[in-house]
């Protein structure tokens, strides 16, 4: 048998062990040691809008320990509960700090999200959940209770009258966002002098009607009458029991509508939201404007919105439904 040199049995030796080091990788694992502990200034908060700005309840933490020095996401987790944070809303926290103030419009507008009922009290529940990485599994802390209850933030008053037969079970609305008692919306009128009132619900229960000098009563008989005709933008404030009318109208104008001067108005769903109108529509040039005047203009291109932008190309002629979503930035032309 012929036997192995010197030289080439220390070079399978080596190869051995380089193999085996590569195959033995030494990985840092961190260890967790410990969760975070969560505590609430409050267990019980009753909301109301008239405190929108003040400190509703305030989470403070002892930071989580993974046994390794890493920098922490902390995420707070509101659960119902009993729902062991099924499907529970998230709220990161800024890196490296150990307490999170909630204002009572914040707190509200989070609860909110949820789909809590408004105006009744919602039993949470409340944990930290801390990472470092997708690598290693969370820590959570202790659950703390709370008890809350929401406030409707958004609200309508409605607009029944001669526009819809009278009917405030379909009345168009008007809207405020933060329910600051200051309602907004586009109402559309056949003619100057249309008639309506003013509904908190829909139903004729209570109703404003023409306090005169540009106010609203509900004590009066008298209905409220419109001074422009078409698309009115309505501002009624029951703080001060006030109404403001503006016009507020979009228009398509161009070549492919026959003038540059003269608009086809839209008409405005006050429900979605969006401008319509279906119109005769010739090859060439068109865009929005607003008001019948070029000081606001779209165009835009692949139904995109630009303000001020392009000149929006009809390629064939023919019967066009066309949208515009100033929400969504967004216009369609869709032949019929």
């Amino acid at each position: 048998m012929k036997r192995l040199s010197t030289m080439a049995w220390f070079a399978g030796l080596l190869l051995v062990v380089l193999t085996a080091c590569n195959k033995d990788e030494i990985k840092l694992v961190a260890t967790p040691n410990a969760a975070g502990v969560l505590q609430a200034s409050e267990s019980t908060v009753i909301l109301t809008k008239e405190n929108a700005d003040a400190e509703a309840v305030q989470f403070q933490w002892d930071p989580a320990d993974f046994g390794y020095p890493a920098a922490l996401t902390n995420v707070l987790q509101f659960g119902i509960k009993g729902s062991a944070f099924e499907g529970a809303k998230e709220v990161t926290v800024t890196a490296g700090l150990q307490t999170r103030s909630y204002t009572t419009f914040e707190l509200n507008s989070l609860l909110l999200s949820m789909g809590l009922p408004t105006e009744q009290a919602s039993e949470l529940e409340v944990r930290l959940k801390s990472s470092i990485s997708e690598a290693v599994a969370p820590l959570y802390s202790n659950s703390i209770p709370l008890t809350v209850t929401p406030y409707a933030s958004t609200s309508f008053v409605y607009v029944p009258g001669a526009h819809n037969g009278w009917d405030p079970v379909i009345a168009e609305s008007l809207i405020s966002p933060t329910s600051n008692g200051i309602y907004t919306g586009i109402i559309n009128f056949p003619t100057v002098g249309s008639e309506f009132k003013i509904t908190p619900q829909r139903s004729w229960d209570n109703a404003y009607g023409d306090g005169g000098d540009g106010k609203i009563d509900q004590n009066t008989q008298g209905n409220l009458k419109s001074p422009l005709s078409g698309n009115v933008e309505l501002t009624v404030n029951t703080n001060t029991n006030t109404i403001v009318f503006k016009t507020h109208s979009w228009g398509i104008v161009g070549s492919a509508v026959g003038s540059w001067d003269n608009d086809i108005d839209m008409r405005y769903d006050n429900k979605t939201q969006i401008w319509k109108v279906t119109a005769e529509l010739h090859t060439g040039l068109l865009k929005f404007r607003k008001n019948h005047d070029w000081g606001t203009n779209f165009g835009g291109v692949n139904n995109v919105l630009e303000a001020g932008g392009t000149d929006i190309t009809v390629p064939i002629a023919g019967t066009y439904e066309i949208t515009l979503d100033i929400n969504t930035n967004s216009y369609a032309l869709t032949q019929k």
